[in-house]
């Protein structure tokens, strides 16, 4: 199991704290599947952090394994910090599918949990975000990546920096970069 050791006050992590992610191998971070999972409204389940994990649980089941994952992230709703906190936490999977394949398969998991989609940045009980696949850049048939507000996001970005702080966004900057200077939820941290 590799550790993340990447990590430091930044984070809202003391530096030097190893954080067993989930690797159990050499990751090519060129190659990165990075989906992002978040909640603020728990549903029918007991908390959000339930809800996350237990969408994290049906991954299998739709043909996506996880090889890391970071913590789960706090941070006010936005844009209207009126509605209820957020939880986020980001994935790096493996799959056999392609990009469009994914995004269904992920679409069916937020179906499972209940996201109903009505008025923009509404509070969900699940959003899946496939954030980016290797290094493709574009528009893929209706389909940008990589996801294209991901890098101003503090609850995107802290959490990719957390797990491959090396990453590199296919438009530029390193994930620990991007994480330090986005502009959208800069109260997020890990909890």
């Amino acid at each position: 199991m590799v550790e993340a050791v990447e990590r430091d006050e930044k984070y809202g992590v003391p530096a030097g704290a190893p954080v067993d992610v989930g690797i159990d191998g050499a990751l090519d971070l060129d190659a990165a599947v990075i989906v992002g999972l978040g909640c603020n409204d728990k549903g029918v389940w007991s908390s959000c952090r339930e809800a996350l994990e237990a969408a994290l649980a049906r991954f299998r089941s739709e043909g996506i394994d996880v090889v890391a994952r970071s913590s789960w992230w706090s941070s006010m709703a936005w844009p209207d910090p009126q509605d209820p906190p957020f939880m986020n936490g980001v994935v790096i999977v493996e799959t056999r599918h392609d990009p469009h394949a994914l995004m269904a398969a992920l679409g069916r998991i937020e179906d499972v949990f209940g996201r109903r989609r009505s008025v923009r940045n509404a509070p969900r009980t699940l959003d899946l975000d496939l954030i980016a696949y290797g290094r493709l850049s574009g528009d893929l048939e209706g389909l940008i990546l990589p996801h294209p507000r991901s890098a101003e996001r503090r609850f995107v970005m802290g959490p990719v920096a957390e797990i491959a702080a090396g990453w590199v966004h296919p438009h530029g900057g390193l994930a620990r970069d991007l994480a330090a200077a986005a502009t959208v939820a800069r109260d997020a941290h890990p909890i």
